[in-house]
């Protein structure tokens, strides 16, 4: 009984884990987008690095995007973890491995309402409509 109750935490934390992230770093890029177009962080399309302004909205955007739907996540990752609490490491680790598969489809669709952003906001070139 103790080990599954310490594996159940142990789901509970990495389930948490991507919404906590997802928080964080939209907060950060709300409050502090990386200022510069690179190659090693931030959001990274070819439409947001047509320019600097493409670059700037895209940032934001995602901030906006990630700090809201992170925080959205949270209660729906841990509620089906609490409706197996105490139940055996198999039921824990595939409830957990489910809700951790759901958010990615969160986090991932995340580009798709950035980028229809970034078409209603720029031209292909990257100019402002």
């Amino acid at each position: 009984m103790m080990v599954n109750i310490v594996f159940w935490i142990f789901v509970l934390a990495m389930d948490l884990l991507l919404p906590g992230v997802m928080i964080g770093f939209g907060r950060e890029f709300m409050k502090n987008p990386p200022k510069e177009i690179n190659p090693g962080y931030g959001y990274r399309t070819a439409m947001s690095s047509k320019n600097q302004d493409t670059w700037d909205f895209a940032q934001r955007k995602m901030g906006e995007v990630w700090y809201k739907w992170g925080k959205i996540l949270l209660i729906p990752s841990a509620l089906p973890l609490l409706l197996v609490l105490g139940r055996d490491v198999g039921t824990v680790g595939k409830v957990g491995m489910i809700a951790c598969g759901a958010q990615l489809v969160v986090m991932l669709g995340s580009i798709l309402v950035v980028e229809r952003a970034l078409r209603k906001t720029f031209d292909k070139n990257g100019n402002r409509l």
